[in-house]
């Protein structure tokens, strides 16, 4: 029997159970468990004006996320972590497509904040290979603007990490990140809206010490969730943690893609995952449950 001092000690350290796999900053900004359905991410859709063909094409490819259970072919539905349903990112069938689901906010406090998920990844199993080359990429992005008051200089932020897996056959398995800024392109007629592919495949660098082979299993059908946690600083748009798993990276050599501060995005506080097939097959990113908390 486990003694009441015992018991005490585990109530404490997770006194919310759907905490209790995270280990959040003293405000929750957002909890959300796939369970509950869509918990406000959606398709990151490219801005357009007039005409939807204004839309630039790596926009054009996106398509919005979709609740799944993981299903497949050896046991129906592999499930989340601890219930049955997860956000599923799809890719297209196509060598280098990629897609993108996005959460929209806006920050009450210039502070920092941490970003905290589960997440495994898998090319759609249409073989009994294990594939483990078949996906690019997946990774994360904040897009952030400090407030309309932070005055001259100010910029708006895009931190951008992803894991490559694989690129032309090759199982590389390192983190990269971006920091060079992409050509931005008006959109439309009324100099309201531009655009910037910033997820474009080029100008990614490696982050130092970014090598880790992460658990991929033994057949297409079978997965492992993964902990990643970001933490970055709103006031100082600097990062100041980056976890995958056991192991914290030094992120001394990270920066951020940055931008001259736009007319209508203050404040803003965007997070989004993407994924990237390195093949004909559709790569699958699927996101169990998201913490996103504050300092303040």
């Amino acid at each position: 029997m486990r003694s009441n001092s015992s018991t005490a000690s585990q109530s404490t350290m997770h006194p919310d159970i759907a905490l209790g796999r995270f280990d959040p900053m003293r405000r929750i900004i957002a909890l959300d468990d796939f369970d509950r359905g869509f918990c406000g991410w959606t398709q990151l859709v490219g801005n357009y004006e007039d005409d939807l063909d204004a839309m630039l094409p790596g926009y054009a490819q996106h398509s919005s996320p979709m609740l799944s259970t993981l299903g497949h072919w050896d046991a129906g539905s592999h499930g989340g972590v601890d219930g049955d349903y997860a956000l599923k990112i799809a890719t297209r069938p196509e060598a280098g497509a990629q897609n993108t689901a996005i959460k929209r906010l806006t920050f009450r406090k210039a502070g920092p904040i941490r970003l905290e998920a589960y997440v495994t990844f898998k090319p759609e199993a249409t073989e009994l290979k294990l594939s483990e080359t078949d996906v690019r990429s997946f990774g994360f992005l904040f897009d952030l603007q400090s407030g309309d008051q932070s005055g001259p200089g100010s910029e708006r932020v895009m931190p951008h990490l992803r894991f490559l897996n694989a690129s032309d056959g090759e199982h590389v398995q390192k983190w990269q990140f971006k920091r060079e800024a992409v050509p931005i392109v008006p959109i439309g007629s009324e100099n309201k809206t531009i655009s910037h592919y910033h997820l474009a495949p080029d100008g990614w660098e490696d982050l130092p010490g970014g090598e880790q082979r992460l658990c991929y299993n033994e057949i297409p059908t079978k997965v492992n969730w993964h902990y990643l946690r970001f933490d970055f600083d709103l006031e100082a748009m600097a990062c100041t943690h980056f976890q995958c798993n056991d192991r914290s990276f030094d992120m001394s050599g990270f920066d951020s893609l940055r931008i001259p501060a736009m007319k209508n995005l203050w404040c803003m506080l965007n997070v989004a995952f993407f994924a990237e097939t390195d093949t004909g097959k559709r790569t699958f990113l699927y996101l169990d449950s998201v913490c996103l908390s504050g300092d303040f």
